[in-house]
Parts: C-alpha cells; structure tokens; sequence
C-alpha cells in the first residue's frame, strides 16, 4: 500500500511516522528546514516518552514519487487548492484522497442525498479547482482529533488523542475507506469507518466555527472564551445558528450545545490554531471554518447575524495583521 501524507507537518508527520513504522510504504511531502531534516535524520517522533525514529521517502516534489493508493491531505484548507496541479503526479486510475483538513470539505455535496447533491462550496473550492482537480469520486473525508505539534525541524511531538475518523462521501463502508482503516490500526491509530462522516464533521466544525475566531479577535485562550459570561454566549448563539443549517442538511448533533461548550471549556488554556496562526503570521483558516458556514446558511436559507458579525470582525482583523 502506497500512502503519500501531502504538508506533513506536526499532523501530517505524526500520521507519517507511525504508518512508516509500521511498515507501511510511506512518502511525505514537505518543505523548508522540516523537510532538510527529515532527509538528514530522519523524522523523529516523540510519543509516550519515546522517540521513534523512520526514514519515509521525503521530498517537495510530487513528480518524484508517482501514483499512489491514498494521498492523505494534511495542509491548512486554504492551502490545498494550490497544490492541486503539483498533485497531479501522485494521482492514478484509483487513488483515494482523504481530506484531513479542517472545515467543511470542499467535496460537502458529492452523494449527498436531497436538493444540493453536486453542490460547489465556493468559499473553501474557488473556481472549483479541487472539485475539477482532484474529482470528488476519489474523496474519503477524515476527521483529525490528536493534537501535535512541530517542535523543532524534523521533530514532532504528539501531545494527545490518536483518532482519525474516516467515511466516504456516500456512506457507504467501500473497500478502500476499510483498507486504510486497517492499515491506520495496525499503525496504533482509531481509525473507525462511520456511515455519516457529515456528522462527525459538523461536530468538530460546531467548536471551530465559533472558538477560532472569538480566540482571534480577543486573544483569550479556551477555557476563558467558553467560561465568561459574554463570549460564552457569542459562541453558543453562533452554534445554535450553524445547528439550524446542519439540521436542514440532514446533520444529526450527538451533542446538546452546553455540552459541546463544556467540552472546550475542559481542554482548558488552550491557544486555538487561528489565533496561534494570528501570532506567527501566517494565513488564517477563515473560510473553511467560517465563511463556509456562512455560505451554506445562504444555500439552505438560515439566518446567520452573529456568524456574520464575527466573520466580518475576523476578516478585518486578518486583513490589518495580513494574514488573510
């Protein structure tokens, strides 16, 4: 099984090293001082206080390493469509992208039953590149729960959680999406198959929506955004506007609104990565995180005053910092 992680940074490389170590036939695509260290010594993963060590094929060039059985995308949403003619090498009769990306998926409405199926999700899909690119027919969506980091080039430490929920676009357990589920646990990951991988997403997507962009403007940490009184109800009232369009895109919540806040709430002084991002300068995960949000109230004609408020804060505030 050919497996290439596409950005294999603290994510992509913790997914990297332990299907690397367990023997699967593993190649990353990275850049910059990660990348030269990787290819000098290595990547190093430090994980329940071990580091282990593999020599996966690295490199910044797709061409180098011809079609492959699943590309497991693991760049920041607004970074993918950039990629996708550098991808194109990597892409055979019958690989399978798995999008590990935050966000709504830019593949939402492929085999979704109802009014929408074939709908393009143009804040997160410009131009459709992805959709075009890629084809939605290769997509198995991917929800990431573990939380690493980069702690030096070449070196990533794993911090918690070892969960990557997958599921193919048309709820079906296909051979492929179970291929990979076994492969991932026998790599030590839960790597469950679920029927409505929407649901998962719009889960995790229920926190990012609001916490992200409240962490931006403010600078608080988690447990302070969902705790006090005022930007507790900012992000319950977002939360509630985006239950009301996931429910009218047949979204099932396994959750009550309090508890998911509770939740956050319980992570504790935790940086969020917009606001982490905010701080180093780099790109912000606006769109796939909140204006996406936005753009499906639209379609499906739901309201959405306090997600539109904060979104138009958090633009303004990217723009000014340039990281939008």
């Amino acid at each position: 099984m050919k497996i290439c992680i596409y950005g294999a940074g603290a994510i992509g490389g913790y997914l990297g090293a332990k299907l690397a170590a367990a023997g699967e036939d593993v190649s990353l695509i990275a850049r910059g001082p990660h990348l030269a260290a990787m290819r000098e010594n290595g990547l190093r993963l430090n994980i329940n206080g071990e580091q282990i060590i593999t020599h996966p094929t690295c490199t910044d060039s797709p061409a180098e390493l011809g079609p492959q059985d699943y590309v497991i995308v693991t760049l920041k949403a607004h970074s993918v469509t950039g990629v996708v003619p550098a991808m194109q090498p990597l892409l055979g009769p019958d690989t399978a992208v798995v999008t590990a990306v935050n966000g709504v998926p830019w593949w939402y409405f492929h085999q979704l039953p109802g009014d929408w199926q074939g709908q393009r999700v143009a804040s997160v899909d410009p131009g459709n590149v992805q959709w075009d690119g890629i084809g939605p027919e290769r997509a198995i969506g991917c929800v990431v729960y573990p939380a690493c980091e980069i702690s030096a080039p070449g070196v990533i430490d794993h911090i918690e959680g070892n969960r990557f929920t997958l599921g193919e676009p048309s709820g079906e357990k296909t051979d492929r999406a179970l291929a990979l589920s076994q492969a991932m646990i026998a790599a030590g990951f839960k790597a469950p198959v679920r029927p409505r991988i929407r649901d998962e997403i719009w889960v995790k997507l229920w926190g990012n929506l609001c916490f992200n962009p409240i962490s931006a403007l403010t600078h608080a940490t988690l447990d302070v955004i969902a705790t006090e009184d005022g930007s507790r109800h900012i992000a319950r009232t977002m939360m509630l506007e985006a239950q009301a369009i996931g429910e009218k895109l047949g979204v099932r919540f396994a959750v009550d609104v309090d508890k998911r806040i509770a939740g956050a709430a319980a992570v504790g002084a935790h940086k969020t990565s917009m606001l982490q991002d905010l701080e180093l300068q780099r790109p912000m995960e606006i769109d796939a995180l909140v204006t996406s949000v936005q753009e499906l109230g639209r379609l499906v004609e739901v309201p959405t005053p306090t997600i539109d408020l904060i979104l138009a804060l958090v633009q303004q505030r990217a723009r000014v910092a340039g990281s939008y």
